[in-house]
């Protein structure tokens, strides 16, 4: 084993994923850590340097008023905007402008509520994370911050702990995990230290490893941390979700081609409109305002409003064949599916 502890070689994305294979003395030998001592302060300082936290990686929060405004990009609500202004200003409509916006508000509304479900999530995951863990650090157990374990690290854990880093087995008595966050799969799980395989394995059948965010059931055990924070197999979910972006809807990219179509027609009759009128000796502001008048008229400001409606009628005819849908667009794109593949857990 190698003299200089100050940090471990960096390894690749390849054996990130593969510590559950090969033998055991292999892993400890990579991470240059005595199983019955654990790292020293030295080796501790530089792996956090190194490697960072163990906690998963907070996404830049975008302002609330900014997510509300990137929901007035969309063709059909700058349409709608614009005719909101025009029948109020213009036309000395309220009433209907009233109704135009209350509309895009809505609509700006269920927006930002659907993009905000994807930081929850991740939310959620951060808070699954354990607070504290046991270590062994110069000989001595220690129980630290869980964000403070680095890799390398030799855990202690026994039955109620929460895992606090994914973790290969060194020694483990009845040892039993919980591992449904992960798998899907409610019964625990058996491990076992002396578990070898030299082949790809699912998450479900690494019998050699603990995962962050998974809880022991039974027995106890000890384990050499391999990968913490985002490395993590937790980690990996939570930077998924984190980098998830909403597809538009084949409904919503027909809306916005129609939004296209309908802001060239409305130029192209107030175009039209306005200069027949003056060649045919009409007053400027009268057929200014009539040709405004007819561009607002072109505006279907309902459309919202109706799409809405229908899709809020197919949720209600969903629900009563026990199909419960969270997101009201969802029932347009569940309509075109034909196979739904899962597994027994799914």
């Amino acid at each position: 084993m190698s003299d200089d502890r100050t940090g471990p070689m960096q390894p690749s994305a390849e054996l990130e994923q593969m510590y559950y294979t090969g033998p055991l003395q292999d892993v400890i030998d990579q991470f240059e850590v005595d199983p019955d001592q654990g790292l020293d302060s030295q080796a501790i300082a530089s792996r956090l340097e190194t490697y960072g936290p163990n906690r998963l990686k907070e996404e830049e929060k975008i302002p609330l008023w900014k997510k509300f405004f990137d929901q007035f990009k969309d063709v059909m609500v700058v349409i709608l905007v614009v005719a909101a202004v025009i029948s109020g200003f213009v036309l000395q409509d309220w009433f209907e402008a009233a109704i135009i916006m209350a509309i895009v508000l809505v609509n700006a509304i269920l927006g930002v509520v659907q993009e905000g479900r994807a930081e929850e999530a991740v939310a959620a995951l951060q808070k699954m994370s354990a607070p504290a863990a046991r270590v062994l650090r110069g000989g001595r157990q220690e129980e630290i911050k869980a964000e403070a374990i680095v890799p390398g690290d030799i855990l202690i854990v026994e039955a109620g702990d929460v895992v606090p880093a994914d973790a290969r087995i060194i020694e483990g008595t009845n040892l039993k995990a919980e591992e449904a966050a992960l798998t899907g799969e409610s019964v625990p799980v058996d491990k076992d230290a002396s578990f070898l395989t030299d082949e790809a394995a699912g998450i479900g059948d690494r019998e050699n490893m603990l995962f962050q965010s998974t809880s022991v059931t039974y027995g106890r055990g000890k384990a050499i941390v391999v990968a913490t924070g985002e490395k993590t197999e937790m980690g990996k979910i939570a930077g998924r979700l984190s980098t998830i972006t909403q597809e538009l809807t084949p409904l919503q990219q027909n809306i916005n081609a129609l939004g296209k179509v309908l802001a060239v027609f409305m130029l192209a009759v107030v175009a039209i409109t306005f200069v027949v009128g003056l060649l045919q000796g009409g007053d400027l502001l009268e057929m200014f305002m009539i040709s405004v008048s007819l561009a607002v008229a072109a505006i279907p400001e309902g459309l919202s409003a109706v799409i809405t409606i229908v899709l809020a009628l197919g949720m209600n005819r969903m629900a009563g064949e026990n199909a419960i849908v969270k997101r009201l667009l969802a029932v347009e794109t569940l309509g075109s599916v034909n196979v739904i593949a899962s597994d027994k857990t799914g």
